[in-house]
This record gives C-alpha cells, sequence and structure tokens, in this order.
C-alpha cells in the first residue's frame, strides 16, 4: 500500500505541476504577509496584529488548497473557480488549526521552558508530559485537513477524528510524517515551488483516501466473533481499481506524454 501511494501522489503531482505550481505560488505570497510586513510596522502591538492575521490566514489558504488537491487524488481538476468556492467553504476549518497551531506553539514556547526552570524532578516531568502531548497532536493533526474534505465538515469532530486515525494507524501516520518532512526540505531546495505545500496536502490526501478503504472493507468483512483480533488487510485485493486507475508508465511516457 505504501508503494502504491507514493507511485499514485508521484503521477498525480507530475500530471497537475502546473495546479500545483500555482497553489504554492499564491501560499508563498500568502506566507509573505506574516514574514515580512510585521518588521516594517512601526508599532509592536500592530506587528504582532499583522502577524498573527498573516498567519491565520495562511491556514485558511491551505484549507482552500487541501479541498482543491482532493479532486486532484480523485482523479479529478480544479479551476480557479473551484478555489474560490474551495475557499468559501474552508476558511473555518482554517482559522480552527490556525488558531490551535498558536495555542501549541504558545505552549511549547513558555510552558515547557516554565517547568524546565523549576528545576526539578516534577518539573522535568510535566516538561515531559507536555512535550510528548504537543509531538501526539501535531501527528495527529497532519491529517487535519484532508478529513475535512474527506469526512467532516465540523472543526470538534475533524480533530476527534485525526486522533482517531493516528491512534488506529500509528505506524502509518508516522511515515506520512516522515514522508511531509523529507517533502519539506525537497521544496525548501527548491523554494517552495514544488512539491510545496500543495503537493503535501495531495499527498495526504491520497493517504487519507487509501486508508479508508481499509475501513470500508472491514465493514463488508466483519469477524464473526466481535473479540477476534482484526484481520491482516489484503491490500492487494482492495487496490485492485485503484491500480487499474493509476495504469503504469514508462520514463519515455512522462517525458513525451504525447508519443503514447
Amino acid at each position: 500500500m505504501i508503494g502504491f501511494l507514493i507511485k499514485k501522489t508521484f503521477f498525480d503531482l507530475w500530471d497537475n505541476m502546473f495546479r500545483v505550481l500555482l497553489l504554492n505560488l499564491g501560499f508563498i505570497a500568502s506566507l509573505a504577509v506574516p514574514v515580512f510586513l510585521p518588521g516594517i510596522m512601526g508599532n509592536p502591538a500592530l506587528s504582532v496584529a499583522v502577524f498573527a492575521i498573516g498567519l491565520l490566514w495562511c491556514f485558511v489558504y491551505l484549507s482552500a488548497a487541501a479541498l482543491s488537491v482532493k479532486a486532484l487524488s480523485d482523479y479529478g481538476i480544479f479551476g480557479f473557480g473551484d478555489f474560490w468556492a474551495n475557499l468559501k467553504a474552508g476558511w473555518p476549518a482554517g482559522l480552527v488549526l490556525g488558531f490551535a497551531f498558536l495555542l501549541l506553539f504558545l505552549m511549547g514556547r513558555i510552558i515547557i521552558p516554565f517547568y524546565l526552570n523549576l528545576n526539578s524532578m516534577a518539573g522535568l516531568l510535566l516538561a515531559a508530559v507536555v512535550f510528548w502531548t504537543l509531538a501526539l497532536t501535531l501527528v495527529s493533526f497532519q491529517f487535519f485537513f484532508a478529513i475535512r474534505s474527506r469526512l467532516d465538515t465540523k472543526p470538534v469532530k475533524i480533530i476527534k477524528k485525526s486522533f482517531i486515525i493516528f491512534f488506529d494507524n500509528p505506524g502509518f501516520s508516522i511515515f506520512t510524517l516522515l514522508y511531509t518532512l523529507v517533502s519539506l526540505v525537497l521544496s525548501m531546495a527548491l523554494a517552495f515551488l514544488l512539491p510545496g505545500p500543495a503537493g503535501i496536502l495531495l499527498f495526504l490526501d491520497e493517504a487519507l483516501r487509501l486508508r479508508l478503504l481499509k475501513y470500508d472493507w472491514l465493514e463488508a468483512n466483519p469477524p464473526a466473533d466481535a473479540s477476534v483480533k482484526r484481520r491482516s488487510i489484503p491490500w492487494d485485493a482492495i487496490l485492485i481499481d485503484e491500480r487499474e486507475k493509476t495504469g503504469t508508465r514508462t520514463f519515455k511516457s512522462f517525458i513525451f506524454p504525447w508519443k503514447d
């Protein structure tokens, strides 16, 4: 399943490179607001306000981008009109994740140092608890926008399902986090043009979409005894249709698709 996920993400990214590039350019322009504008504000309070508003806007933009790339992982496309509609539909989720990110940042920046400065075993223990809580939350929240796109629109339920996905698929969630980190490093080398935020959102949407097929299979094939341990998932059988839709390609077909 992992190999097919990487393959399908690459195919969809390659086929829609221009659209992904445009989304990334929009995010780069959005990121300039919280990065550069606060420094030219003469008033400290105004600088903080501009930074917070700019950061929240970036999360709103990412929410719309996540709704847009969903069409790509579903073997479709999206246009400017679709992005505008997604912006209007996705802004609440973007604001919620933006505020959550600010809260988590403040917890890591203020609370952990406070406990460490107590210079006691209790303080060290409390700092460790806060750290691992933040880490678990960040790993779970990587699917926040994908869940908003595919499962639910209510922020509380999105948060709840983010944790459910993580605890039910911890190994898979750690893999997607590592893939995301590698993609971020590659994106920095390419000035965030590719794969960039949109490419990462596409991967996470592809990951959740394929992972949800597991639950469809489990619902269709429940164990005879509820106490029986969940059976191994037959991914080769589950992904037959997906592999047929994705197909296979040669290096020549990537560079000269019109010659096939």
